[in-house]
This record gives C-alpha cells, sequence and structure tokens, in this order.
C-alpha cells in the first residue's frame, strides 16, 4: 500500500514539474512571438502600412549623414556628471536637425534650437512665454515628433508661446539648474514634470557631481551657458563622437551579429531569457528602496526652485508622471506619497497623472508604445498634456 502512494505522489510530483516546465515556455514562447519585436513590427505595419525602422540609432545616422552632413544625435545627461570638462552643458547642440529616438517604429527627428532644446527657435522671440517645461526624457518628447510632445500640444491647447527644457537623463538637480541658467522675466508658468521610476536615482548622481552642487550651495553660482552655446556644442560633438563609437558602433555591432545568429537566439529561449525578465522586475519593483537623503535633497531643491519662480513672478506647477510598471505589475510606488507631502507643503499645486489619466483606463497600457516598456506613445503625451492645461489654464 504504501509502496503504490509513494509512485503516485512520484507520478504527481513529476506531471507537475513538466506542467511548470512547459508553462514557462509557454509563457516564453508568448513574449518572443506575441509581445516581441517581431510583433511590434507586424503591428505597426498592420496599423500604418509602414515597415518598422529595425535600424540602430548609429545605423540611420550614418544613412542620413551621406546626404545631410549636419545631422546630430540627441546626447544624455550621464555623459557630462563627475567629468572635468570646462563647462557643464545642460541642453544639446543648438540649430540642428537631430536624431532622437524609436520606440513607436520610426526615429523621432527634431529641429533643435539656439540653446539646443526641443523648440521651434521662433519661441524665444514671443513677448510673453505661457509655460516653460522642465523634466527629463518624457519632457523632451521621446520617442515621437512634434507636434506630438507634451510642449507641443499645450502651444495648440493655448495658442500661445511654450518653451520645453527637458533633456534625456534630467534628475532634479539638473532641472533646478536649468531654471536658473535660461528662465527669463517673461514666463507665466512653469511645469515641473516628475517621473517616479528614475528622478530621485537621477538625483543621487547629480548629487556627487562638483559642478551640479553648486547650483545648490551657493545661489549666485552660474555658469552662463547662454553666453556660451559654441562651446556647448563643441563639447557635445565631441564627447558624442567618443560614444558613437563606443556604444553605437563596437557595442551594437557585436550584438547585432550575435542576435543574428539562430543558435544564440535558441539559446536565450531555451534560458527562458524574457521570462526571467519580467519575474526579475517584479522583484526589483516590490523591494522598497532607502532613499531618504535623495528626498531631503530633493526637498531642498523644490524649496530654491519655488523661490526663484516666485521672484520671478511666476506660478510653478508640479506634475507626476508614473511609470510603465506601475500598470504592467500592479505595483504602488513607495515614494509616491513622500512627494507629494513635499510638494504639498511648499504649497505647490500638484498634479497626478495617475489619478487624471492612467487610472481612468481600462487598460493604463495602452498608453505606452505597443503596451511595452518605454516612453508614453502620441495619445500617452495628449492625455497628459490635456490634463496639465485643464488644471493650469487661466
Amino acid at each position: 500500500m504504501i509502496f503504490f502512494k509513494d509512485k503516485q505522489i512520484k507520478q504527481y510530483l513529476i506531471i507537475s514539474g513538466i506542467s511548470l516546465i512547459v508553462s514557462f515556455y509557454l509563457f516564453e514562447g508568448y513574449l518572443t512571438f506575441f509581445k516581441g519585436q517581431l510583433f511590434k513590427e507586424q503591428l505597426y505595419e498592420k496599423q500604418t502600412g509602414k515597415k518598422f525602422d529595425t535600424r540602430t540609432k548609429n545605423q540611420i545616422y550614418e544613412d542620413i549623414k551621406k546626404n545631410n552632413n549636419k545631422i546630430k544625435l540627441t546626447s544624455h545627461r550621464s555623459y557630462y556628471l563627475n567629468k572635468n570638462f570646462p563647462i557643464h552643458p545642460l541642453s544639446g547642440i543648438s540649430n540642428s536637425e537631430t536624431i532622437h529616438c524609436n520606440e513607436n517604429g520610426y526615429y523621432s527627428i527634431y529641429k533643435s534650437d539656439r540653446y539646443g532644446f526641443n523648440n521651434p527657435d521662433e519661441e524665444w522671440y514671443k513677448q510673453e512665454i505661457e509655460y516653460l517645461l522642465v523634466g527629463d526624457s518624457f519632457t523632451h518628447g521621446n520617442c515621437v515628433n512634434r507636434p506630438n510632445d507634451i510642449a507641443s500640444v499645450l502651444r495648440i491647447l493655448s495658442n500661445k508661446a511654450v518653451l520645453n527644457l527637458g533633456q534625456n537623463g534630467n534628475g532634479p538637480l539638473s532641472e533646478y539648474a536649468t531654471l536658473r541658467e535660461y528662465l527669463n522675466s517673461n514666463v507665466k508658468k512653469i511645469l515641473w514634470i516628475y517621473y517616479e521610476q528614475n528622478d530621485l536615482e537621477d538625483l543621487k548622481k547629480e548629487l556627487s557631481d562638483k559642478n551640479l552642487i553648486n547650483y545648490l550651495n551657493n545661489l549666485n553660482f552660474s555658469q552662463n551657458l547662454k553666453l556660451h552655446q559654441s562651446k556647448i556644442n563643441k563639447l557635445i560633438e565631441d564627447t558624442l563622437d567618443v560614444e558613437i563609437k563606443k556604444h553605437y558602433t563596437v557595442v551594437e555591432k557585436k550584438l547585432k551579429k550575435k542576435n543574428q545568429k539562430i543558435k544564440y537566439k535558441i539559446l536565450k529561449f531555451i534560458r527562458l531569457d524574457k521570462t526571467k525578465k519580467v519575474f526579475s522586475n517584479y522583484q526589483i519593483k516590490q523591494e522598497p528602496v532607502n532613499q531618504t537623503f535623495e528626498i531631503s535633497k530633493f526637498k531642498e531643491i523644490l524649496k530654491q526652485t519655488k523661490e526663484l519662480v516666485e521672484k520671478n513672478n511666476s506660478k510653478l506647477y508640479f506634475v507626476y508622471l508614473p511609470e510603465y510598471n506601475r500598470y504592467k505589475i500592479k505595483y504602488d510606488n513607495t515614494n509616491y506619497n513622500l512627494i507629494k507631502n513635499i510638494v504639498t507643503e511648499l504649497n505647490i499645486p500638484f498634479i497626478s497623472i495617475h489619478n487624471e489619466v492612467f487610472k481612468k483606463y481600462k487598460n493604463p497600457l495602452k498608453l505606452f508604445p505597443f503596451e511595452q516598456f518605454g516612453h508614453y506613445n502620441i495619445e500617452g503625451y495628449k492625455k497628459v498634456s490635456e490634463t496639465i492645461y485643464k488644471f493650469t489654464k487661466d
């Protein structure tokens, strides 16, 4: 009797083990064929009738450069942190066609303004600026073309001048420094656009930068960046040359060659790479992170920002952007209430895009490219912009 029971238990364990393994590989297959690159390419072609641009950033840069040797690339704030450069840029290369990024099937490209930001240059001539935006890549406009970024939609809704000073990789200290360098007296409203996934992580890196910390410790500090755009252009171009060789040429070439091998793709499938990534993301996001120091410094930065804005006779608004994993794995960011309390305590209007936009969607992932990790898609940016306008219009 005991022998038969032991045999039954072994059979159940074997069947359960096989079922579990099969389930994992079915899930890996789903992620690979229905939620992977092939899925995006097929969906994009079906929706637009166009081919998904599968080129790397370096490839499209080299292709366009054949006919336009003045084409530029966007840079990332991390390229300049903790470096001994003579100047610390807070913008991009000025007056240039600039290749941005691709998450929606095409590469976004914009003409930068006189200071290297993503604006029509004529906005700087306007007698009054209705909105001035500071923030990271979401504010910068990743990865959509004008007029689909937040600043452009606000221009359309308000029919007034809007300046976008957002940059890839910005954290709170860079955003405050940007205001110190580029804020003019003709600005009515300032939108501080905060992204919950990495703004505090970016701040941690910024606080160790000897140049940026001067903005926090010395209210009279300035690099006079408006007067040094030619130096900024040269520094960014030199830095991008290095980064192109290091990242886009060597690394991407190796990855492309590796990914083209069928054996490597099969190995990735056997290893359940995509499934592991899903579970690792869930675990990372569920672990509370102690960012007490960064939060205290954030409060100090926001306090100084408010004082600067009030001295300029402008009105400050705080816009809180939610990240993809909030909806993909359904978690609540542990710092949300801490950030909101700081903003409320400083008597700054707080606009929760989660509450006002994403929470109202049955499937909030529809506001991301192909429902996958990334920045917002055109519809997402539009809804965010409409909400900001609703809460800030006169």
